[in-house]
């Protein structure tokens, strides 16, 4: 929530040492103290009950800016930890079947990496050459629950945007759940690449833990969206010739990625050199398109986290009674489970992991994770 200890301490009634003791585990904690923290926050009681999940640190694939806070990445580390905590919960009591994903290992040349991205096209009945007409469903067909976060704040509102950071993935073990997630959807052709992204992590990097840093991770990540949104035989295809902007905005509206995704797809395929690279960039300066490019693409919904609740707890005008055997704040559930938009995004490609065993852990940790 963004909560300095002493702000904590202040909105609960309590003492800054108490809350310090009981986060440290010097001190028990209270029942007294927990339903202070409780309604200051409007965390439900549960919380202070529930297993918090075990994610290894590297087991989290972050896509943010160099200058993002370590505050501002505790914060979403523990909001990703709890939305996969809930999903994984999810799909074992309401059963959702997984597909697995291509699994890479060992180092991982160029064309390695565009083998991947059609191979996990293979693994999600995508058609190897055509236009992923909506890469989120894709996604969620295969048991890969894909959630906008929120982070939620003291009072229980929510900021839509976190600066420095786009998306997040995550998984426990290879054979455990996977999740994606992203913050703010912004245009429908970044949230898809954002998306694209995020798988590619969760395909290249499970078993290849300690074998690519994370600099190198990215730029992996990188090189499997765009051959899994565009790939290469019908990239040849399409960037074909000397291309202008007005080109590059054609194939956007085609294949639904950002004109800037696009030249840099055209330079990782040879297609455009190094030079044209940055004459093409230029002109998109001069037009201000780096900020806001012509042709709109449709920001996709998600549809999995919603429909698992509903099968689980059935249609409630409320949420509260979820959110409480949930064990997670309301207004973050909220954000896990948006409603679906009539005709949002374009086709629709449809549903469908596993349990997960969770670590024991005293209600000093709990606390600290709040």
């Amino acid at each position: 929530m963004g909560l300095t200890q002493g702000e904590l301490a202040q909105a609960a009634g309590v003492s800054q040492p108490l809350v310090s003791q009981m986060q440290r585990g010097t001190r028990a904690v209270t029942a007294d103290v927990l339903t202070r923290v409780a309604e200051a926050t409007g965390t439900p009681m549960s919380f202070f009950e529930i297993d918090p999940v075990d994610l290894p640190a590297d087991t989290l694939a972050f896509r943010k800016k160099a200058g993002t806070s370590p505050r501002e990445v505790e914060r979403v580390e523990a909001t990703v930890r709890e939305a996969y905590r809930v999903a994984a919960r999810l799909m074992a009591e309401t059963r959702v079947r997984r597909t697995p994903l291509p699994r890479a290992e060992g180092e991982l040349s160029a064309d390695d990496i565009e083998e991947f991205a059609a191979r996990t096209r293979d693994a999600l009945g995508l058609a190897r050459d055509g236009v992923v007409g909506h890469v989120i469903r894709a996604c969620e067909g295969a048991g890969i629950p894909v959630v906008p976060l929120v982070l939620v704040d003291a009072q229980g509102s929510g900021e839509e945007i976190v600066v420095g950071h786009s998306g997040v993935s995550c998984w426990r073990g290879i054979r455990d759940p996977l999740l994606v997630s992203y913050f703010s959807a912004g245009s429908g052709d970044r949230q898809r690449f954002t998306t694209a992204h995020e798988l590619g992590h969760l395909v290249l990097h499970p078993a290849r833990r300690g074998l690519v840093d994370a600099l190198g991770a990215e730029a992996e990540a990188h090189r499997f969206a765009g051959a899994f949104l565009l790939p290469g035989p019908r990239a040849a295809e399409a960037f074909e010739g000397p291309l202008t902007l007005k080109d590059f905005a054609a194939l956007k509206k085609r294949w639904g990625m950002s004109i800037q995704a696009l030249i840099n797809r055209a330079h990782d395929l040879g297609h455009v050199d190094a030079a044209r690279r940055e004459s093409l960039y230029k002109q998109l300066s001069a037009r201000g398109w780096r900020t806001v490019e012509p042709v709109t693409v449709h920001p996709e919904q998600p549809s999995l986290m919603r429909a698992m609740l509903i099968r689980r707890y059935g249609e409630q005008p409320s949420l509260l009674p979820a959110a409480e055997d949930l064990a997670l704040h309301p207004v973050l559930l909220r954000s896990l489970v948006p409603d679906v938009e009539p005709g949002a995004g374009p086709r629709r490609e449809s549903a469908p992991v596993i349990s997960l065993g969770e670590r024991r852990v005293g209600r000093e940790n709990r606390l600290r994770a709040l």
